[in-house]
């Protein structure tokens, strides 16, 4: 007979590498999974295939303990056995910045095409929400399909779909905000609903019963999708019995031992025409808001920061300065930035960066962010020294002068105070003789030196004494060189500097010391600082107004913290019933100037502030007896305990930003912390940075929405404006803000979120999870005008996050001149995204997207010589179409577009 339906059972195994036991206790399961998995492929020949989760580093982890499967391993990828790929891991897709998304896949494919193929799936089963440029990423990366677990709740079969975000059934149409479309793919059942299908007759009627009439509701077509296999799960040794079972039990169902490429394929060919269309994100906007996961955003808020400061210098420092080393004749360490690359995204993972897992598993991630960091470090070093070699400074400067280079690796011309330590002079420690080094190092006068640029004016500038200080060199030809030097720090305002360049200064000996610069406009007082652009006056209680003079719009009430009890876990925030939030409105607070010079201004607030220990003693009892979140009647502590929270606010000469630093020590447990910045604005949406895209979210949740609480995901920015004006806050590594439901328009960002256990499906204590001890937060407060000016506010953030690279350098003649700048572009509304090598060829990448709603152009004036040839690509960095050097390229709105570049050297 024909059959009616086709039950396509994919075997697999959801692996999170790390999460309630550490990375190698999963390791040994993993290991003996895999063991069993090879053997039942030799002696089953009906077991068709596994699908090993869509994570290349799976393969890494085995091989690395049993190398002797390789052979195997890439005889079962060619014969489509055993599918791979295309990440090279599972990756929480918000908290990972959209560089490291890219990294991910083009590391994923670059391993899986070791062994010979390359599963061509979008695969999200478990990702805590979508990023809704996902379909644009998929498709230039050659697929057209995405299956995934979270973040639509489809209404079932033969009932009305509701709203924008809404599926009758579990395949829908998904569409980025660029318009690129794919095919989704909902696990409505999710990704265990045919793990474990039994052999014995009795058993599997009850079992498919249940199962064909569940996976039913949701399909839209008679192929049904069984996923054989859950969380870290054993592979099912029997299937081919179960399957035998299930077959003489229903001959009008035809069980498929499948996997997706042939599911997928057959599905398509069935799809009717009137599925719905989802558009952007995932993030569960339409169901009752307590299991979006999102508060795993501010879960261990110390391992975001850390992920921030690494992936930012990694594609945002060491990538661009090692590709304009490769433009002066260096050679490009590719293997040094995979390398790099890897380590840091074994971080990636979602029960990893999400800090949802044991302390165990956070522990080894501290020591993954280090690793990675000083490869980074060191391959800028290496790649400073080609390029600063090359640089002429005996032109600008005499014998008495110091040079330096400021290097500046963002997307736009850049302006703000740089600080970097210089060495005076230097005296080798070869023989023995340190006193009498020291003595003359502190001897030497630092009178009558000053900072001056390239054309000789001299710039005000800051110089603190260091005193004698060791230092030491490691030659390529020589054993190690240690030294003792005098040494001076020297900070000042570094004005224009250009994008994707640099410019060189110098300290330099003169008695004379006319200094060209602008002083601020008012010198700061305890509670006034001003600067071209932004008055601030800061109130008793610490908060402050910032006027914008360009739009005479001031926001007021700036600042304010907020201190709420949390007797959730590392995945969901929920404050206990009838909590009253405290905050330090109306808290007198200690304010003075910290630092002044002509050039910025620093203001301290100190807040001692009594909040309570932690949460009461029914916390514990509730926690110990398992008793779900939603359910617990615990409340604070009637015990306070003092926390002292100190702000700094930074205002420099030219910068319309007002910067923010907040330091504190945690002492408490069971609580959150916040800082709120009131805009007085309406709207019913706002902006929030997310992956290549500046997301529109409703301020509003929908109907369904029944959690107190709608915080929600960001990379680098949130914003809320009108017509007129608007507030951007630019964070660093604080990836959890609410738009409050206020009359105020309050954004709030989370600054720390301290809990006690892991929470999902056991009782796992994480006391490091209270993140108790010192911290330090940053973020920056852009007010800015019109629609247009917002657009220049989020460019102004993607800046901020980019350090300031800046090194010293000799007395020298070279090629390049005192001030260059490698690459110019233009185009308004892009931003960009990245400047690198291609992973496999030695052709140069950048990368952009378009931050708007609205067409835009792009046009690359040069990338160094003049001799260059550019081609269209993709996200895989394929090349496509040549495009030439200064040629118009459009743009469409939110669109991701990404170009190579045949280099020369070219003439400077």
């Amino acid at each position: 007979m024909v059959p009616q339906k086709y039950a396509h059972i994919i075997s697999h195994s959801h692996w999170d590498r790390e999460w309630y036991l550490p990375f190698e206790k999963h390791r040994v399961r993993l290991v003996e999974m895999m063991d069993t998995l090879l053997d039942l492929f030799e002696q089953d020949p009906e077991f068709r295939s596994f699908h090993l989760d869509g994570q290349t580093i799976i393969l890494d982890d085995y091989l690395q303990i049993r190398p002797e499967k390789k052979e195997q391993i890439v005889r079962l990828v060619q014969e489509g056995k055993l599918l791979i790929g295309p990440w090279y891991i599972l990756q929480d897709e918000f908290l990972t910045s959209s560089e490291a998304n890219i990294r991910n896949l083009l590391i994923g494919h670059e391993d899986a095409r070791e062994y010979g193929a390359i599963c061509k799936l979008g695969y999200f089963p478990d990702s805590f929400g979508n990023m809704g440029q996902a379909p644009q990423i998929l498709l230039q990366a050659g697929m057209d399909t995405a299956v995934f677990g979270r973040g639509v709740k489809p209404v079932g079969f033969n009932n009305e779909a509701r709203g924008d975000y809404e599926s009758a059934f579990s395949e829908m149409n998904w569409q980025s905000p660029d318009g690129s479309t794919i095919l989704g793919i909902l696990f409505a059942n999710w990704y265990h609903n045919g793990m474990e299908a039994p052999a014995d007759p009795n058993e599997a009627l009850v079992y498919w019963e249940r199962k064909i009439r569940d996976a039913e509701k949701y399909a839209s077509t008679p192929h049904l999708l069984f996923m054989n296999g859950c969380d870290h799960q054993p592979v099912q040794t029997n299937l081919s019995d179960a399957l035998s079972t299930a077959r003489s039990l229903y001959p009008g169902v035809e069980f498929l031992h499948s996997n997706f490429i042939e599911y997928v394929t057959r599905l398509k060919n069935e799809l009717p025409e009137n599925l719905s269309t989802i558009r952007g994100e995932l993030r569960s906007q339409r169901t009752n808001g307590w299991w979006t996961l999102v508060n795993t955003a501010s879960s261990r808020v110390y391992i975001k920061q850390a992920n921030q400061k690494i992936q930012t210098y990694l594609e945002k420092v060491a990538e661009p300065i090692a590709t304009f080393a490769k433009l002066t004749g260096n050679t490009y360490p590719k293997h040094w930035l995979t390398y790099a690359w890897k380590t840091l995204m074994q971080n990636h993972p979602h029960d990893s960066i999400c800090g949802c897992s044991v302390d165990e598993v956070h522990q080894e991630m501290m020591t993954r962010f280090a690793k990675s960091y000083q490869v980074a470090e060191q391959i800028t070093a290496n790649s400073l020294k080609a390029i600063t070699g090359n640089i002429d400074t005996e032109t600008a400067y005499d014998q008495s002068a110091i040079p330096f280079t400021i290097f500046n690796t963002s997307g736009w011309n850049r302006t703000g105070v740089v600080s970097i330590d210089l060495e005076v002079k230097r005296l080798p420690l070869a023989n023995g003789n340190r006193r009498k080094i020291v003595e003359e190092l502190k001897e030497l006068s630092l009178e009558g030196y000053v900072v001056k640029d390239k054309n000789g004016d001299m710039l005000d500038a800051k110089l603190e004494d260091l005193g004698a200080t060791f230092g030491y060199e490691l030659p390529e030809d020589r054993f190690r060189q240690p030294y003792m030097a005098r040494s001076v720090r020297v900070q000042f305002l570094a004005q224009n500097i250009p994008a994707l360049g640099y410019t060189t200064f110098a300290l330099c000996r003169d008695v004379t010391k006319t200094v060209h610069s602008q002083a601020f406009l008012n010198k700061a007082v305890p509670y006034r600082m001003e600067n071209e652009f932004l008055r601030v006056f800061i109130a008793e209680d610490g908060t402050y107004d910032i006027t914008d003079k360009r739009t005479a719009k001031t926001y007021t009430g700036l600042g304010a913290y907020e201190n709420v009890g949390d007797i959730g876990n590392e995945y969901i925030f929920r404050a206990p019933e009838g909590d009253v939030p405290l905050t330090t409105r109306g808290l007198p607070a200690e304010i003075y100037v910290e630092e002044q010079t002509s050039f910025h201004t620093v203001i301290a607030i100190i807040h001692h502030w009594e909040i309570p220990v932690s949460g009461d003693e029914i916390l514990e009892q509730e926690i110990q007896e398992f008793v779900p979140f939603l359910e617990r009647i615990a409340q604070r502590s009637k015990q306070t305990i003092s926390l002292t929270v100190t702000t700094r606010l930074t205002l420099e000469q030219g910068v319309p930003q007002l910067k923010v630093t907040t330091s504190l020590r945690n002492e408490a447990k069971d609580h959150r912390i916040r800082v709120l910045f009131p805009t007085d604005i309406n709207s019913a949406v706002h902006y929030a940075d997310s992956i290549f895209e500046v997301a529109a979210r409703d301020t509003v949740p929908a109907p369904e929405w029944t959690n107190p609480s709608n915080c929600q995901h960001q990379q680098a920015f949130v914003n809320v404006h009108n017509d007129s004006y608007g507030l951007t806050v630019c964070n660093f590594g604080l990836n959890e803000y609410e738009i409050l439901r206020d009359d105020r328009g309050t954004i709030a960002v989370t600054l720390l979120r301290a809990v006690r256990e892991l929470g999902d499906w056991g009782v796992f204590e994480t006391p490091e999870a209270q993140c108790l001890g010192d911290h330090e937060f940053e973020y920056v407060i852009i007010p800015h005008g019109d629609n247009h000016d917002a657009i220049q506010s989020f460019a102004a953030a993607y800046q901020a996050q980019i350090p300031w690279t800046a090194v010293q350098i000799p007395l020298q003649s070279g090629t390049l001149p005192a001030e260059y700048q490698f690459i110019r572009w233009s185009g308004d509304g892009l931003a960009l995204s990245t400047v690198k090598m291609n992973g496999s060829s030695d052709d140069f990448i950048m990368r952009w997207f378009n931050m708007t709603e609205l067409a835009t152009q792009l046009h690359v004036e040069s990338v160094h010589g003049s001799n260059d040839s550019l081609y269209g690509s993709n996200v895989l960095e394929e090349e496509g179409e040549e495009i030439g050097v200064g040629y118009v390229i459009p743009i469409r709105p939110a669109e991701i577009m990404t170009i190579g570049g045949k280099l020369s050297l070219g003439e400077v």
